[in-house]
């Protein structure tokens, strides 16, 4: 049986520590950098390496301050409404996700619309390099011992000390093979087809449905948090509920890119 208790302090540097979810973070970004130039670095590409370059900043702060935004309107509204000054308070924990996704999209909306580049163009490489540092992250969570599932008796249990001696379904890895590894190898092989590749917004579309499905299937084992309130009898919770809106967005920007497609290549079949 695996047993979790792990400082989540990585590491010191004198008085500085450097904490495995920050570690996570950093690493993440890094990698998708780097093949975010990869990938834009072909002849077919219609987005410019340097672009992701000057883009960095913006995800950044895309992802903390939406990241943070979202937990607490999420999550926590009534406890931050009372102490305003907690949600300054990043280093105490608390990033949503889906916070953090929407953050990540309005800095591209500005920055895509600033350099006079094709939004679903510029998303297509983004979520293909996204589940690098989703992964990472449930990872870094597992290791802190945090976001873990409810109890099993499947052999492959882990005792989590933060929750006491039973042995709980380890959903950050699940989610990190699901949301990460799994979600980057199907993202990375749609966008290696000339035909997926040419009909922008199928990628971005992908992303939003796979992860939102994937999510919403491993929330049923993961333990709600004290303030992730049920919404729908003893199963469906915030999580769930957060999930519906990327399917559907998901859906609907596939099935528009194919439309659009589909009309351009008439238009030019005519002409």
């Amino acid at each position: 049986m695996i047993v979790v208790d792990v400082d989540p302090v990585a590491f010191s540097i004198g008085p500085v520590a450097v904490y495995w979810y920050g570690l996570a973070y950093i690493i993440g970004i890094i990698a998708a950098l780097f093949l975010s130039i990869r990938l834009t670095s072909r002849e077919e590409s219609l987005v410019s390496p340097k672009l992701f370059d000057g883009f960095l900043i913006y995800a950044v702060i895309g992802v903390i301050v939406g990241g943070r935004l979202g937990h607490v309107l999420f999550y926590d509204f009534s406890q931050y409404l009372s102490d305003p000054l907690e949600i300054l308070k990043t280093w105490k924990g608390g990033m949503s996700f889906h916070g953090g996704m929407l953050g990540v999209i309005i800095a591209a909306y500005f920055y895509c619309r600033a350099k006079k580049i094709h939004f679903f163009a510029f998303t297509d490489i983004l979520a293909v390099v996204v589940p690098i540092g989703l992964g990472l992250g449930r990872v870094a969570n597992f290791i802190n011992g945090e976001l873990f599932g409810k109890a099993t008796s499947l052999p492959w249990g882990v005792v989590f000390r933060s929750a006491g001696d039973i042995p709980r379904h380890p959903t950050q890895l699940y989610e990190a093979f699901a949301e990460g590894l799994l979600l980057f190898f199907i993202l990375l092989l749609l966008y290696n087809i000339p035909a997926v590749q040419k009909r922008r917004g199928i990628i971005s579309g992908a992303f939003l449905l796979l992860y939102g499905v994937f999510r919403f299937l491993i929330e049923f084992l993961k333990m709600p948090e004290p303030q992730n309130d049920f919404i729908i009898g003893n199963y469906i919770t915030i999580g769930h509920a957060l999930c519906l809106p990327m399917i559907a967005a998901g859906i609907i920007i596939i099935l528009w890119s194919v439309r659009t497609y589909k009309k351009e290549f008439n238009e030019l079949k005519q002409s």
